[in-house]
């Protein structure tokens, strides 16, 4: 099996939706509209990817920074192609690249019912912040 991991474009869009829909434990709303990908994709350009095998959608990763801290987002890996190393390459890849935008801090949000996320995260070595509260607002029409 050969994984060939790419920058995510907006072409991949319809695929990667299509996969997150597929994998339990991804929320998505509104904010992951088409337009709202796109402006994410252009902001933060090199950071995220899509992993194919024989041309097939394997797995996807959104990656962003503000600046200062680097955020993982929507990692998803298909059913088929889990335990194959293609989410920890997508993940390498993009710690990789946030270390050359000189982004040292990474944070990623998982929902507290997704057991095999948490599990994966601490598998590599990511520690669970529980002295933490998220806390968010939406705007009009915001899911």
């Amino acid at each position: 099996m050969t994984v060939l991991i790419e920058e995510m474009s907006i072409q991949d869009y319809d695929e990667v939706r299509a996969l997150w829909l597929a994998v339990e434990g991804i929320a998505v709303s509104e904010v992951d509209s088409k337009n709202i990908i796109a402006r994410l994709l252009a902001h933060n350009p090199g950071l995220s990817f899509v992993a194919r095998v024989d041309g097939q959608l394997a797995g996807a990763v959104l990656c962003s920074h503000d600046g200062r801290r680097g955020y993982i987002d929507q990692l998803a890996v298909g059913h088929a192609y889990r335990r194959q190393g293609i989410g920890r390459a997508l993940v390498s890849r993009c710690l990789f690249n946030l270390m050359r935008s000189g982004i040292r801090k990474w944070h990623l949000f998982v929902l507290e019912d997704n057991q095999d996320a948490i599990a994966f995260w601490k598998k590599l070595g990511w520690t669970e912040r529980v002295e933490l509260v998220t806390m968010s607002q939406h705007g009009p029409n915001a899911a």
